[in-house]
């Protein structure tokens, strides 16, 4: 199970990670961060940017080496991460890379309530989704072999996972849209009898009503 960290946004791993090469300010580190497409690789609000790295230094993840001020622009605080930053940092790291954790993409909570549409409106749907992976797909293999002329693999395997990822997913839809065209998904007639009638099938309600009884 995942530990508790002490700041758990992971906009304070990337800030960790930026600063393990050399201090920084702020507006310096979303730079090097959005430079890197960290934002790609994870959800950030860079509204929290000042928040995060104000967290990270209560709890003594970061220190505060100097200030200066250039010209009119606002005073900027330049940081450096602490030993126990480096010791967040690594162990987050480790927990990230060695423990399986549960997570809920939008597609599948989609996915979870598809039986709210009609069988031929999820084909549609299903057909505009692989079209756009497709595409996305193609992008992202060809910045992939763009950045491995240039880029050490070593900088580059999450985006080999994440169009790891995208091709499995696009292998999935092309197989249920293959089912649903086919006629083969189990329970496609039922499916379409409900919202050709508006009656739920009789299995089905004897299912949701099993559920019930089990609460």
């Amino acid at each position: 199970m995942a530990r508790r960290r002490r700041v758990g946004n992971l906009l304070a791993l990337a800030v960790l990670s930026a600063l393990v090469e050399r201090p920084m300010h702020p507006y310096e580190m979303a730079g090097v961060l959005r430079a890197r497409g960290k934002d790609q690789d994870m959800p950030i609000k860079w509204g929290s940017l000042y928040t995060v790295v104000a967290n990270l230094e209560r709890h003594g993840l970061l220190a505060a080496v100097q200030s200066d001020r250039q010209g009119r622009r606002p005073e900027r605080t330049v940081y450096r991460i602490t030993e126990a930053g480096r010791d967040e940092l690594v162990d987050w790291t480790r927990e990230l890379i060695a423990v399986p954790e549960r997570e809920h993409p939008r597609f599948e909570a989609g996915l979870s309530v598809l039986g709210v549409l009609g069988p031929d409106e999820a084909t549609e749907l299903l057909r505009q989704r692989l079209d756009r992976l497709e595409t996305q797909l193609a992008d992202a293999r060809a910045a992939l072999a763009r950045h491995g002329r240039e880029i050490p693999r070593l900088f580059l395997v999450e985006a080999e996972y994440d169009l790891a990822v995208r091709q499995a997913e696009a292998t999935w839809v092309r197989g249920l849209l293959d089912e649903l065209t086919t006629g083969s998904l189990p329970g496609l007639t039922e499916w379409r009898a409900w919202h050709e009638t508006g009656a739920v099938p009789p299995d089905w309600a004897e299912l949701a009503e099993r559920g019930t009884e089990q609460q």
